[in-house]
């Protein structure tokens, strides 16, 4: 059903090889997931070999069988072990390869030793940040599938009056919510590539859990239900007259979308209702202005006055510490770029997905805030993500 087309792999790789014979790299050699998956068309324990010119060579360990059905690619074959992959590799490369890109951004120490070892005489080189740059813009296949993934959490928000109950645990509802994304497709694993993240489809907080740090990279946080996960859904019970705040990633086809909205059972405090108002503020003030060519660093200093102009710079984006962006890309995985946030280096560009997630800490009582996706269009950022921003009464 998600088979990659041929079409949509050959652009990828193209679009690779002309980074890295900028750059002056003979070869890569792309083992971490989910890139095996952007450049290859499958998940299966594999080495993609992609020389800067001609065919790449998917060398798969396990399993073969399923990585033939699943690549388009020509070149799809077994790969036993390390000697078979070194002759491999010398073979399409004429001989050891002078340089070799690795992820190394990703890649274990230990990984990187062994491959050092294989080939003593090749240049290690980071291919991290260049497969990270061709991901960063997305095709119009890949614009099909986050669409899909916008229509799921549609679907999931929709659905919450229907389960949602004073006295139930925080836990019991986020169980309700993955249910629905299971029957519906949803793959459950959510890809983070920074080292120790860890997502299960995302959040689903209240109250005051709203606003308890933990050491996830975004500004929200919460118990969890034991220190060893300790962020998101915890045992707390929810309680009328307090924030609910979902914040979840659905994915198909493997690509995602980051969306938060925050419900009520019975009537907000005021106080809530203003910080949303701020917060839906900064949302649409960043979407008209972030348009191909605009800097990304401007959107978050753009976020950061108005939320000072407000009065709430204190707890805006995290609290007590905040973090150092107000956006990031999504694609195959949560953190991909560009990074909407300080000292970043991207520039919009049409085709690139964004998370926008303005979000208030308000200490002790819980969050106020909104989280949408977002594709860079001509004129500005167009919402992927269609649920009704405001904050949902119950």
């Amino acid at each position: 059903m998600w088979s990659t087309p041929r079409e949509e792999i050959e652009r990828r790789i193209q679009a690779l090889q002309a980074g890295m014979r900028e750059q002056g790299i003979e070869a890569a050699l792309i083992v971490q997931r989910a890139d095996l998956f952007y450049f290859s068309g499958t998940g299966q324990e594999a080495h993609l070999l992609i020389p800067a010119e001609g065919r790449a060579t998917l060398m798969v360990r396990k399993s073969l069988e399923r990585a033939q059905v699943d690549s388009p690619l020509d070149e799809v074959l077994p790969s036993p072990g390390l000697s078979a992959l070194k002759q491999r590799v010398q073979s399409i490369c004429d001989g050891p390869p002078r340089t070799l890109g690795l992820e190394l951004d990703v890649l274990p120490v230990n990984l990187y030793r062994m491959y050092q070892d294989l080939f003593p005489e090749t240049e290690i080189r980071d291919v991290s940040y260049l497969v990270r740059e061709v991901r960063m813009i997305k095709s119009a296949y890949e614009l099909e599938l986050i669409g899909e993934a916008a229509r799921l959490n549609d679907s999931m928000y929709r659905m919450v009056p229907e389960i949602l109950r004073e006295g139930m645990s925080e836990v019991e509802f986020s169980g309700l919510l993955e249910a629905f994304y299971r029957k519906h497709g949803h793959q459950g694993h959510v890809r983070v590539r920074s080292f120790n993240q860890e997502v299960f489809y995302g959040h689903v907080m209240s109250g005051s859990n709203l606003a308890v740090p933990s050491a996830t990279v975004g500004p929200t946080g919460g118990p969890g239900v034991h220190p060893s996960m300790p962020h998101g859904a915890g045992l707390k019970t929810i309680r009328r007259h307090e924030p609910v705040q979902i914040d979840y990633v659905a994915v198909a086809g493997g690509y995602m979308v980051d969306q938060a909205r925050t419900f009520f059972l019975g009537k907000p405090p005021q106080k809530f209702l203003e910080v949303h108002e701020v917060a839906l503020a900064i949302q649409n003030a960043l979407a008209a202005q972030g348009r191909p060519g605009t800097k990304a660093e401007t959107l978050y200093d753009t976020a950061l006055d108005m939320a000072a102009q407000a009065g709430l710079a204190d707890g805006f984006l995290g609290y007590p510490q905040a973090v150092p962006f107000v956006g990031h890309g999504v694609g195959l995985e949560l953190d991909e770029l560009p990074l909407v946030g300080k000292k970043s280096p991207h520039v919009l560009q049409e085709g690139m997905v964004v998370a926008l997630e303005p979000k208030f800490i308000l200490p002790g009582e819980g969050l106020a805030g909104i989280e949408n996706t977002f594709v860079v269009g001509k004129s500005g950022l167009e919402r992927v993500s269609t649920f009704d921003d405001a904050i949902q009464v119950l």
